[in-house]
């Protein structure tokens, strides 16, 4: 999330003094890129590995201030979420057995985490979506607390001037509204950075643009949000909508949202995307900077930018330009930001050769990749792998179409297996690394089509929160293992899960397919859909989607029984005979809370609201099903 230190002043004085520095740390960038002042003639690679953090029923666990608070090692950060932490690894000259060392030190920092976290009750999972979080866990108190987060909630509640909406279709469909830009956290992602020259900056990032549908392709691990089967990488649509800034109006009139993977090749330097950044996206956060950049740059010095690094990390590019200083010396980077955490460490260093591969080759074979491929098709490309994986249709050079697999197969691999070795890299990591994505491919077997075929081929009458904790716990044993994705049995449903973790709150058992009626509907309407759906109450909502009232067979039948004939009921309004204000729960309430509750109140029946909407609904016959359950485990037990 890049620079944890920002300014809470909100005046516009404030904001226009640091547009100012923004301007001039554009202008000081181009007058260093003028002065040759970028480092040139050298390569090097890193990385960012993302984490969540579970506890023992492989739920979110917030322990990330905790264990922070125990590491001494400078690696870890913090990330928005206190159930996610970061790891950032050591720059690498891109030579020898340095895919070898960045596997060493993946390995190592996943260690200490593992080691700390377990003092505290908690394991590490990588996972680009974790399968277990729900909606009722991305809440602000969840929330790292350091001024940069919540400044960026605020500033983005504030332009954007109403909730941020998640709709996404796959298997299923899923459609969120949340008040927070919380969703975010969903996310952990494995990014890895690539050293260029200031000169080659245009055709190296035309390169990365172009490989990255392909690369995600092989690479896809977020295709669950809870039991929801998505995209075969979700993140890619749940990132862009938890920063997404436009206004209705500017979402109608076609604004490119803060994350995006672009609109058109670059031609000539990477100051064309930082100056479309700034014409484009409004200030969100504010730091110190430095007085005179440019005046710096005329003496021989070397500004650390501020401003512009600190509004570049607000714009989200899928392929994001970086600008650093390294012992006085400035470079350029291209950071992918694509790529899922997990499932191993194997497999991310499979990504991560995959793309420096086919970075290194295209770089000496393609001198302008805007003259063999259209823009459109490279953007396809990367938005078909987000949905498809390694089911997507792929168009090529030459305008070429060809299913992702065999396009990764028969031209990719090969390339950029060539670039690995063209770079002088250890020859058996460059085997080990081609024959892991190979198999992987041929497989058809990656994180997300792993994780959706086994919640798929689970029992459908087990409960959806214990399926996706089952798949989590696979998860974590297979990562310990080692295992490479593509040689993971599917996960099944796991009899050493505490089944009773599932049943802890309403949001992990309510009702969620809900067929509702309005005020002005027939009361038979309502009484025909109990009959049809065997169900004994039906919620009545508003135009506006705002619950109202309830109506229960019961009340149905005290009608009835006032003396009303069947033509009377055919004509009568919802309206007339439904309950009012119903008491209604919350998706984080206690089960234990809502049970009290419920006998207090003499209810059969609870709405369950997040807001003012309506997104489950508990009855009692849920809970008697789950009394029966302890009576079963009880009676197991006593015999």
């Amino acid at each position: 999330m890049g620079d944890l230190h920002v300014s809470t002043e909100h005046n516009e004085q404030a904001r226009r003094q640091f547009m100012r520095a923004l301007l001039n740390d554009q202008r000081a960038l181009e007058l260093m890129i003028q002065k040759n002042m970028i480092e040139d003639g050298v390569r090097r690679i890193g990385a960012e590995q993302e984490m969540f953090l579970v506890d023992a029923a492989c739920r979110p666990a917030n322990k990330a201030v905790q264990i922070l608070e125990k590491l001494t090692d400078s690696r870890f950060t913090p990330e928005i979420a206190q159930f996610n932490l970061e790891a950032n690894l050591t720059p690498l000259v891109y030579e020898g057995d340095c895919l070898g060392r960045l596997e060493a030190e993946l390995n190592e920092v996943l260690g200490i985490a593992r080691d700390e976290a377990a003092k505290h009750d908690v394991r590490v999972v990588l996972a680009g979506i974790l399968p277990t979080i729900r909606q009722m866990d991305l809440t602000l108190d969840n929330m790292m607390p350091i001024d940069r987060y919540r400044e960026l909630n605020e500033t983005l509640k504030r332009i954007r001037g109403s909730d941020f909406r998640l709709n996404v279709r796959g298997i299923d469909e899923l459609s969120v509204t949340h008040d927070n830009f919380m969703l975010e956290a969903l996310n952990t992602s494995f990014q890895l950075h690539f050293q260029v020259g200031a000169d080659e900056f245009a055709q190296l990032y035309n390169i990365a643009q172009a490989v990255t549908g392909p690369v995600l392709a092989a690479a896809v691990n977020s295709g669950l949000i809870h039991h929801y089967r998505l995209w075969h990488e979700t993140r890619i649509a749940v990132f862009q909508n938890s920063i997404d800034t436009r206004s209705d109006v500017l979402q109608q009139r076609g604004i490119t949202p803060r994350v995006h993977f672009g609109d058109r090749w670059v031609r000539h330097s990477v100051l064309e995307i930082f100056r479309d950044d700034i014409a484009r996206y409004p200030v969100v956060l504010t730091t110190d900077f430095e007085e005179d950049p440019v005046a710096m740059v005329e003496r021989g010095e070397v500004p650390k930018l501020k401003a512009l690094m600190m509004h570049n990390g607000t714009v989200y590019r899928w392929n994001r330009p970086c600008y650093g200083v390294k012992d006085g010396v400035p470079h350029l980077r291209i950071e992918n930001r694509v790529l899922p955490a997990g499932p191993t460490v194997l497999d991310e260093v499979t990504n991560a050769a995959f793309f420096f591969g086919l970075m290194t080759e295209l770089s000496y074979t393609v001198e302008d990749v805007s003259e063999l491929m259209r823009f459109e098709d490279a953007k396809g490309n990367f938005l078909n792998a987000a949905r498809m994986g390694l089911g997507a249709q792929m168009t090529w050079f030459a305008g070429k179409s060809l299913p992702a697999d065999r396009l990764i197969l028969d031209e990719l691999l090969p390339l950029a297996v060539a670039g690995m070795d063209r770079a002088g890299l250890d020859k058996k990591n460059i085997l080990r690394y081609a024959e892991t994505l190979e198999e992987r491919v041929k497989s058809r077997q990656t994180g997300a089509s792993w994780a959706i075929r086994s919640l798929t081929e689970m029992d459908e009458e087990a409960h959806p929160d214990q399926k996706v904790r089952s798949i989590v716990a696979k998860m974590i044993s297979q990562q310990k293992k080692e295992t490479p994705i593509h040689q993971w049995p599917l996960a099944t449903l796991d009899d050493d899960q505490d089944w009773r973790a599932s049943y802890a709150r309403l949001g992990q058992f309510m009702t969620t397919e809900l067929f509702t009626v309005r005020p002005d509907d027939l009361i038979d309407l309502a009484a025909s859909i109990m009959d049809w759906r065997h169900v004994r109450h039906v919620p009545v909502e508003n135009a506006q989607g705002e619950l109202v009232g309830l109506v229960s067979h019961r009340g149905i039948l005290r009608h009835v029984a006032k003396g009303l004939g069947k033509n009377q009921i055919e004509t009568v309004a919802v309206r007339d005979i439904m309950r009012s204000n119903p008491v209604c729960g919350t998706p984080d309430m206690p089960t234990t809370e809502a049970i009290r509750l419920m006998r207090e109140k003499k209810l059969s029946c609870l709405p369950i609201l997040e807001d003012k909407n309506l997104v489950g609904i508990v009855t009692d016959h849920d809970l008697i099903k789950l009394a029966g359950k302890l009576l079963e485990e009880y009676l197991a037990e006593y015999e």
